[in-house]
């Protein structure tokens, strides 16, 4: 049987908690110290592919202490869940999968086509993990293709228990007179018009009990101004989340957001110049450093279990300790 180390050493690239900079999963280590930084740009592409990262996120290894990832401790929290995630090809998405797998949820991936090698690892993890997994390569900007997702889920596993819309696609530019109609399209489409299609789909088929959450961003809030069109998504999705936890708690539905901070995901170097993520790197978060996608995983099992039954329409910050209102 596999233990929770044996599948988190498979998740990070079979490296131990402790390992040492130079492996191929990135640790604390080397986002502490600029020159080690894996400076690297995926902005030629249409989207990041962590499988193609040179250094790859960790998906399964939490911080300890001051200098030691260890890995997740999983207690049965979602034990028969069925799950949806979008972008849980890679980053912050598959880390939520994973670990909602090793918390005994099924868990479906909705994913670009693209994306269908990260897509397939995440799978694997799953598994591994002892979850179901179902795959969806789907556009989420496709309405149709949004519906089918979901009736596709329902068919098979019956219901949905908690739904996290993550997929989002950012561009840094830093002159509003140089973003584009197409890419502005781009950017609205796919994290506000994919986000509500999904959410009106899955909302007829989400029990009692049911949770929804959604990616936000600490942008919505920090206003960084090379990322005007991807920050107005965010703030869109903060206020959703509002509104929705007003309309839906009276079906026992609870709506949250997670808002990361800075965090080394494919969304990065597909997003940005060598200069412009060198210069990301180089104003990290308070804490000191840029944070990995594991670190944000505990948010979305904490958002989606019975330990946040009290929770809905908030917005939780894991920002590495910067302070926002709001």
């Amino acid at each position: 049987m596999d233990t929770v180390k044996s599948i988190v050493d498979r998740a990070t690239g079979g490296e131990s908690a402790t390992a040492a900079p130079g492996g191929e999963t990135a640790n604390r280590g080397e986002f502490d110290k600029p020159g080690d930084f894996p400076i690297e740009s995926q902005v030629d592409r249409a989207v990041g592919i962590q499988d193609d990262m040179t250094k790859k996120p960790a998906p399964a290894t939490v911080q300890e202490g001051d200098d030691d990832f260890t890995q997740y401790k999983a207690a049965k929290k979602l034990l028969g869940k069925k799950t949806i995630v979008t972008g849980g090809d890679s980053g912050i998405g598959r880390a939520a999968a994973v670990m909602f797998a090793m918390e005994g949820a099924d868990v479906a991936l909705v994913y670009l086509p693209e994306e269908q090698k990260d897509a397939e690892k995440s799978k694997q993890l799953i598994v591994q993990a002892g979850g179901q997994c179902l795959l969806f390569p789907q556009d989420i900007r496709d309405e149709e293709g949004c519906k089918r997702v979901i009736d596709s889920v329902v068919q098979a596993w019956g219901k949905i228990d908690v739904l996290v819309n993550n997929a989002s696609v950012m561009y840094s530019i830093p002159d509003i007179t140089d973003i584009t109609t197409e890419q502005f399209d781009r950017t609205i489409k796919t994290n506000i018009y994919g986000t509500f299609f999904l959410t009106r789909a899955a909302v007829p088929h989400i029990p009692k009990g049911g949770s929804i959450i959604v990616t936000a961003s600490q942008v919505a809030y920090a206003g960084p101004p090379m990322l005007v069109d991807y920050s107005m998504t965010k703030g869109a999705q903060v206020a959703m989340v509002r509104c929705l936890s007003n309309q839906l708690l009276s079906k026992g539905i609870r709506v949250n957001a997670v808002c990361p901070g800075p965090v080394w995901t494919p969304l990065q170097p597909a997003a940005m110049s060598e200069d412009q993520m060198k210069e990301w790197h180089n104003s990290p978060a308070p804490i000191g450093r840029i944070g990995q996608p594991s670190e944000l995983g505990p948010a979305y099992v904490f958002l989606a279990s019975q330990d946040a039954s009290f929770i809905s329409g908030q917005s939780i910050h894991v920002n590495g300790g910067a302070i926002v209102s709001g």
